[in-house]
């Protein structure tokens, strides 16, 4: 099973490749076309326009809002492909637990490619459910990265991990910490082609004529809404993993918190995105603002899991 797990590796980050290709071709040579009914409640349904705060008014419909994206046949090709690449992830993670014997997320190898499949897979959610394929080559940018720095720095051999780790908690504390990365990850994503097509967006504004890749982005609003759907639904369970870490560590250390680096950065990673959420919902902050909050929780999150965890915990490790 190590061995099909160690091939698997190699066939999703071809596969994911080959899917981040067509989706750049989609982004570059597709058509607009008209997105409906992709399921996201406008910014302040009901108003004819509104302004986000930026200074410029963002039309604004009574029911969903319609915005255009670039369409190519190449994109549903794409978007099979990624399923193929999700597919042989979760194969992949299957069979590097049934060789080690355990959860196969006890070191940050396994971590990193269980974080990928959580991405893609709420990708492919936002893709199927809200339409969001225009995500596509902006989600798999980062997860070949990771997959690649998994696969060339962090990759070890399966086995025992070491005897803090041996506990169900595992599958409660470090599952919830992981689906929630992966929302981040995309609403990060969405968060970084907002502030390109808020800037294309401008220029327009200004007369100027806008070509390439940008010229074909859906309108900022839109991806605002998803952004923020995403940290919505990631939140509540970042909540419950840092909850769920203070009771492991109750049971492995005798102590619910300790103040290492690792503990520290989950908070303050939850705080900063506490804070997005309160803006939005009382102050009422939209577009930029609300996304550069969005994206100082992202940088803390990106700090957290790959710089503290690798430096201070012993998830890089075995016993």
């Amino acid at each position: 099973m190590a061995s099909i797990s160690d091939v698997l590796i190699i066939a999703m980050i071809v596969t994911y490749a080959v899917a981040l290709f067509l989706f750049a071709i989609e982004a570059a040579y597709g058509r607009r076309q008209t997105l409906r009914s992709n399921r996201l409640v406008a910014v302040g349904a009901g108003a004819a326009g509104t302004d986000d705060g930026d200074g410029l008014t963002v039309n604004v419909r009574a029911e969903q809002p319609e915005t255009s994206a670039a369409r190519h046949v190449l994109g549903n090709v794409a978007l099979g492909v990624a399923v193929l690449g999700f597919v042989l992830n979760a194969g992949q993670i299957a069979t590097r637990g049934i060789a080690a014997d355990r959860w196969p997320w006890g070191n940050m190898f396994e971590f990193v490619v269980a974080i990928c499949l959580c991405t893609m897979g709420a990708f492919l959610y936002a893709a199927f459910r809200y339409r969001a394929r225009y995500l596509g080559t902006f989600v798999l940018v980062p997860v070949l990265l990771l997959l690649g720095i998994a696969a060339k720095w962090l990759y070890t051999e399966a086995g025992p991990v070491i005897p803090a780790l041996h506990s169900y908690w595992i599958a409660i504390h470090v599952s919830a910490a992981i689906i929630a990365t992966g929302g981040f990850l995309v609403s990060g994503s969405a968060a970084i082609t907002y502030l390109l097509s808020r800037h294309t967006e401008e220029r327009r504004a200004r007369g100027e004529t806008v070509t390439g890749v940008a010229a074909k982005l859906p309108s900022s609003e839109l991806l605002d809404q998803v952004s923020h759907r995403f940290i919505v639904l990631a939140f509540p369970l970042w909540t419950f993993g840092i909850i769920a870490g203070a009771v492991w560590a109750d049971e492995a250390w005798g102590r619910f918190w300790g103040w290492d680096p690792k503990e520290v950065w989950s908070f303050i990673t939850w705080v900063v995105y506490a804070a997005y959420l309160h803006a939005r919902a009382t102050a009422g902050w939209r577009g930029r603002k609300a996304t550069w909050i969005g994206l100082v929780g992202f940088a803390c999150l990106l700090f957290n899991f790959f710089a503290v965890n690798y430096l201070f915990s012993g998830l890089h490790s075995y016993a």
